[in-house]
């Protein structure tokens, strides 16, 4: 039996209605949902002692349920004689107190002032079919009776699936006249998908517009939002930004009911909000693998990534969270990443504060009573210590915090909150700091502080970085391209003069300072911010064969070329990110490739010298561009990938018959590190150079 309507304009009309209660019967048409998923938001907006108007009653059982906890004093209205003349019959005997009367509720004949709450369960949706001047008339006759029969301190309650033209033609009536507009939601899509007979993908939602006593000359507009069935209410400060945060709630109940109807939506993340401040909290990212053959135990679990190792390939990409699904061994894994500025007090709260949200995003097919589990590495969400906070002129905001690794070593990083998932730059904190801030941390937690609360680390240059370690791979590979110059078993012999654009936390010209002693580096650097970041939290300092250069590393490159006496370097490194995210490339800028600045890179560098280039590109066709145009000026060229990573190192040189064969290639990094490896040097024995360019391809 077809009951819905063949177009939604006839949910306006009495002679639908009339259709639809004589082919329903007596059986109850539950209107965006039971006395028992309402009760909760009505029983918190009306007292039971309160003289209730319900409009649009229909044959819903929510008058007889309310009536039977104690709400008795009731009258409902309907347009249709049918399903009046039904209810009369269904609850004269039981229900005695309670009144059924056919009338259009555009023109009520109740006094002024007769109710304190008006009750609408889809009403207000049914009459609001479209935006057509005729309907729009038909709506506004209907709220100003809903506004005239109400006493000042009433509250209109109206259960709607507030789609975007219902909810700015409610919240914008009553905002005008001075009511106070709160929406609170309560019911999700995940409630109804179990039902037998399933509604709506999209949340109900409650208005709860209450009257104020008009003041003469007042613009006070007031606006909340009620997110949960027992949260505290959210102040906002407009309806565009009470419309959105609807909107926000609507999408989201749309994808957990897709995400229970079907798996492998593709990649799928959302950001759960301190109900509080509305900052982001959790970073969810659901990730399905069809692969996996179900069981009772392994349909779903949830995975807690630990502070600050969420820059991870395995937790940051997309790649590595399949591969993690995978070898977790679940059809569904969700993975868990914790915002810096929140305060978190350990697993159980966190598996406290989760549960019942991530259940919403479970798959189908889950045995009832499940316990979902919560996984971790090493099973504790990790430390993060927020040492420095700032705003730079030209990188904008960026955190400076001290992490601990796996291995339950402190690493420091610098991180643009533009990308806050990227680490910039980053140490190894000596051993002996590490120590401190560990008991530092045990000592705080007697004092129940929160995980990332600010601590006073030592940050003095030479006292808490270890200069010997390079955490970033793709660093660890340039240092290796240097086994492409001559003679690299003298390198700590031969006055050597590099150029490196891009300082960043100073990682990678301070390495080559210390462990090349006849080395000069000229460091370029366009944030003078940056300069300040280096010097006074990771150890960086200046001296007569290190010097900064606060400049455009574009302008400071064509003006070396166009001096007479140009300097020429051995060695030339780019390792500077693009500032524009909407680029493929976002390292480095695509002006530093272009054919024109790249004949200047060349005029500078030495006949034998090495240009090394740290290369990240999304774009495979840009790519492609990029190699052929450093083909173009470089004829020699060796790529190095990075595994787990985008970063590709590229090692340009000027003569491609100085082209070397892997076997040699690999011979010539083992001369160089035999060399570095020298007593008292301080070096980093999980570094094997020639393991950088194992893997080095011609272009």
């Amino acid at each position: 039996m077809n009951l819905l309507p063949k177009s939604s304009k006839e949910f306006g009309s009495v002679d639908y209605w009339e259709k639809f209660f004589q082919q329903r019967g007596k059986k109850a048409f539950e209107w965006y949902g039971t006395y028992l998923e309402l009760c909760g938001v009505l029983h918190k907006y009306i007292k039971p002692r309160e003289k209730v108007l319900v409009v649009g009653c229909g044959n819903s059982e929510l008058s007889e349920q309310l009536y039977d906890v104690g709400y008795q004093d009731i009258v409902n209205i309907d347009i249709s004689e049918v399903v009046i003349k039904q209810m009369k019959e269904r609850n004269a005997s039981r229900r005695p107190r309670m009144s059924f009367l056919k009338m259009d509720m555009t023109q009520m004949e109740f006094p002024d002032a007769s109710f304190q709450v008006v009750l609408d369960k889809g009403t207000l949706d049914a009459v609001l079919t479209d935006e057509e001047e005729k309907t729009l008339q038909q709506v506004d006759r209907m709220l100003a009776e809903v506004g005239r029969v109400l006493q000042v301190g009433g509250r209109y309650l109206c259960i709607s699936l507030a789609q975007a033209h219902v909810l700015k033609k409610a919240v914008g009536h009553f905002s005008r006249e001075g009511w106070m507009v709160r929406v609170h939601q309560v019911a999700s899509s995940q409630d109804q998908l179990l039902e037998a007979e399933p509604r709506f993908s999209l949340p109900v939602f409650a208005f709860i517009m209450t009257k104020f006593r008009p003041v003469t000359g007042s613009a006070l507009q007031i606006f909340e939002l009620c997110a949960q069935e027992q949260g505290k209410p959210v102040r906002l400060e407009s309806a565009e930004r009470l419309a959105e945060a609807v909107r926000e709630r609507q999408q989201y109940a749309w994808l957990c009911s897709q995400l229970y109807r079907k798996a492998g939506l593709g990649s799928v993340s959302l950001d759960l909000c301190n109900g509080d401040t509305g900052e982001p909290r959790y970073t969810l990212h659901v990730v399905d693998s069809p692969t996996v053959k179900p069981s009772r135990d392994n349909h779903f679990a949830i995975f807690i990534i630990p502070q600050g190792r969420e820059t991870e390939w395995l937790f940051g990409m997309e790649e590595g969270r399949k591969q993690l699904a995978a070898s977790a061994g679940f059809r569904r894994l969700i993975t868990v990443a914790l915002h810096r500025g929140q305060q978190y007090e350990g697993m159980d709260s966190i598996q406290a504060e989760l549960s019942a949200r991530v259940m919403e995003l479970a798959p189908a097919g889950m045995p009832a009573q499940l316990q979902v589990p919560f996984l971790s590495v090493g099973g504790d969400i990790g430390v993060r210590i927020v040492q420095h906070q700032d705003c730079s002129p030209l990188s904008g905001d960026y955190v400076i915090e001290d992490v601990q690794g796996d291995d339950k070593r402190y690493f420091r990083r610098l991180i643009f909150l533009s990308n806050r998932n990227v680490v910039q730059s980053e140490a190894r904190l000596l051993q002996d700091v590490s120590h401190r801030a560990q008991k530092k941390r045990k000592k705080d937690r007697k004092k129940h502080r929160p995980a990332d609360t600010p601590e006073d680390l030592p940050a003095a240059p030479g006292q808490s970085i270890d200069k010997s370690y390079l955490c970033c791979e793709h660093h660890k590979a340039m240092i290796a391209g240097l086994a492409l110059l001559k003679n690299p078993e003298r390198l700590l012999e031969t006055p050597l003069a590099l150029l490196v654009v891009g300082l960043g936390g100073g990682s990678l010209p301070l390495f080559i300072h210390d462990h090349f002693p006849k080395s000069c580096i000229h460091a370029v650097e366009i944030d003078p911010s940056m300069l300040d970041v280096a010097t006074q939290w990771f150890g960086f300092s200046q001296s007569d064969r290190m010097k900064v250069h606060i400049a455009d590393g574009l302008d400071f490159i064509t003006r070396l070329a166009e001096e007479e006496a140009r300097p020429h370097y051995d060695v030339i490194m780019f390792d500077v990110d693009s500032k524009d995210p909407t680029l493929g490339m976002s390292c480095p800028p695509p002006a530093f490739v272009a054919q024109l600045f790249l004949q200047k890179v060349k005029s500078i560098l030495t006949s034998e010298g090495v240009f090394i280039l740290n290369l990240v590109c999304r774009d495979l066709g840009l790519k492609d561009s990029v190699l052929a145009g450093l083909k173009a000026v470089f004829p020699l060229l060796y790529v190095r990938r990075i595994e787990g990573e985008v970063n590709e190192i590229l090692f340009c040189q000027l003569h491609s018959e100085s082209k070397l064969a892997t076997p040699e290639l690999l011979e010539m990094a083992r001369a160089l590190e035999q060399t570095l490896r020298k007593p008292g040097k301080g070096w980093d024995d999980t570094y094997v150079l020639s393991d950088m360019l194992n893997t080095v391809k011609i272009v």
